[in-house]
C-alpha cells in the first residue's frame, strides 16, 4: 500500500508545496526514514543518489525547526560544493512555506557575504566541512544550540579525508542532538563514525539494485586500452545520447579525454576537483540546462549529481566495486524513462567484471571491440550536428516508445 507524505507526518503546507513541485508519492528511503526523524531518532540510511534521500532528511528538518528561535538549529554537511549547492537548491524550493532562512557555506564564495548573512537569524546551514569549520573558528557560526546534524554522502566524506574536520565540527556541538547519516555504502569507516556519534540509530537500507537497474540497459564493451577511446567515440556516434556522463578514474584522465574529445568536435566539458569553484559551478549550470552533452568527470566530482535528462552513462574506466558502479549508472533511467549504461572493459579487468555480474544479477549485453567499432580513416573530421533544445527533447519523449536523439557529431 502506497503512502503519501501526510501519512508520514509531513504537514499540509509542505505536502501541498510538494504537489506543486509534482512530488506526490514518497520514495522507499523517505517512507523508511521520515517518521523516525520526526520522532527525534538518530537515523543511518544506506541509499544511492536518485532514491530521494535529500528530501528524506530535508522534510523532517524543516518540520522540526522552530521559526521563532534565533539559534542555528540544523546543520547539513556534504563532501563537495556541488552537492551542497544541490541540497541548498532543494531546500530553497520548500522554505518559503515555512519562512526559514538558509545559509549555503562552501569554498569559492565570498566569505564576507556568508559572515554578514550569519548576523541574521539562520536556523539551517548547508555546507562543506572546511568552510563550516572556518566559520566556526571565526566565531561567526555558533552551533552550541544545534538540534539536528546531517552527514550526507558520509562514505565519500571519509574517503576524501574529511574525518578530522568532521570530528572538529562535532566538538562544537552539544552532546544532546539528533544525528542523521546518509551514505551510499556502509563500510567499516562509516560504521565507526556511527558508533562514535550516534545513539542507537534506526538503520535504513534501500538497495541500489532495486532502485537503479530496472530501467537501465547495461552494455559491456570488451576492448583494449589502446582502442578504448575509439570504442567510446563509436558508441557515442551510434547511440546519440541526449545527455551523458563519462566517468574516468582520475582527474588527469578526465582532462586528457576532454581535450581529445573536444578536438574531435564533441560537445563536452570536464568536472573534477582541480577546477576553480567558478568553473565547476558554470559547468554544472550548463549541464543542467542541457548546453553540455557529454560531462566527463571523476566519481568524486560527480558525487550527488542528480540531473534530469541524462540518457547515457559511459564507464570509460571500469569501477572495481559494485556500489560505485550502481552509484554511477543510477543517474540515468529515472522517472520511468529508459537509460543506457556502457562499460568499457580491458582484459586486466575481466575478473572484476565477473564479480560485478554476479553482484548485480541483471542481464548485461556484451559487445566485442571489433563489432562495436567500425575501422575508418582516422583523419576524417566529425561533422557537428545542430544541437536540439531541451524542448525538442521533451517533444520527442512525449511519444510512446520514442527514443532519445542526441547531439553527438557524426564521425
Amino acid at each position: 500500500m502506497k503512502k503519501d507524505f501526510i501519512e508520514l507526518g509531513i504537514t499540509n503546507e509542505l505536502s501541498e508545496r510538494l504537489l506543486q513541485l509534482r512530488i506526490d508519492t514518497p520514495t522507499q528511503v523517505q517512507v523508511k526514514s521520515i517518521p523516525y526523524i520526526l520522532e527525534g531518532r538518530d537515523v543511518i540510511a544506506q541509499a544511492q543518489t536518485g532514491t530521494g534521500k535529500t528530501l528524506a532528511f530535508l522534510l523532517p528538518i524543516l518540520e522540526k525547526i522552530d521559526v521563532d528561535s534565533e539559534d542555528t538549529q540544523a546543520l547539513i554537511i556534504s563532501p563537495t560544493r556541488e552537492l551542497a549547492i544541490q541540497i541548498s537548491e532543494e531546500a530553497q524550493k520548500l522554505i518559503s512555506v515555512k519562512g526559514i532562512n538558509i545559509l549555503s557555506a562552501y569554498g569559492g564564495q565570498d566569505v564576507e557575504k556568508q559572515l554578514n548573512k550569519l548576523k541574521k537569524n539562520i536556523p539551517l546551514v548547508v555546507g562543506t566541512p572546511g568552510r563550516i569549520l572556518d566559520l566556526i573558528r571565526r566565531e561567526s557560526l555558533d552551533l552550541s544550540k544545534l538540534k539536528m546534524l546531517v552527514l550526507d554522502e558520509a562514505d565519500q566524506m571519509l574517503h576524501m579525508g574529511f574525518l578530522d574536520e568532521v570530528d572538529a565540527i562535532f566538538s562544537y556541538t552539544p552532546s544532546e542532538k539528533q544525528v542523521m547519516c546518509f551514505s551510499a555504502t556502509f563500510n567499516k569507516e562509516v560504521k565507526k563514525l556511527a558508533r562514535t556519534y550516534m545513539n542507537e540509530p534506526h538503520y535504513v537500507s534501500v538497495k541500489g539494485q532495486n532502485v537503479t537497474l530496472d530501467e537501465i540497459d547495461q552494455i559491456i564493451v570488451h576492448t583494449t586500452d589502446r582502442k578504448k577511446q575509439e570504442a567510446l567515440c563509436e558508441m557515442i556516434d551510434t547511440q546519440q545520447p541526449f545527455m551523458a556522463i563519462v566517468f574516468c578514474r582520475t582527474k588527469r584522465r578526465v582532462t586528457a579525454l576532454y581535450e581529445d574529445l573536444s578536438q574531435k568536435g564533441y560537445n563536452c566539458d570536464q568536472l573534477h576537483g582541480d577546477l576553480s569553484q567558478a568553473k565547476r559551478e558554470k559547468v554544472m549550470k550548463d549541464f543542467r540546462n542541457a548546453k553540455i552533452q557529454l560531462l566527463i568527470a571523476t566519481d568524486v566530482a560527480a558525487r550527488g549529481i542528480d540531473v534530469d535528462g541524462i540518457t547515457h552513462i559511459y564507464n570509460y574506466d571500469m569501477v572495481l566495486d559494485t556500489d560505485t558502479y550502481i552509484h554511477r549508472i543510477g543517474r540515468t533511467g529515472r522517472a520511468g524513462e529508459k537509460g543506457t549504461a556502457v562499460t568499457f572493459v580491458t582484459p586486466k579487468h575481466n575478473a572484476s567484471l565477473e564479480k560485478l555480474e554476479g553482484d548485480i544479477k541483471a542481464d548485461v549485453k556484451k559487445i566485442e571491440m571489433h563489432k562495436a567499432v567500425k575501422h575508418e580513416d582516422s583523419k576524417a573530421k566529425p561533422k557537428a550536428k545542430k544541437k536540439p533544445s531541451f524542448d525538442d527533447f521533451l517533444k520527442k519523449n512525449s511519444k510512446k516508445n520514442s527514443r532519445h536523439k542526441g547531439r553527438a557529431p557524426k564521425r
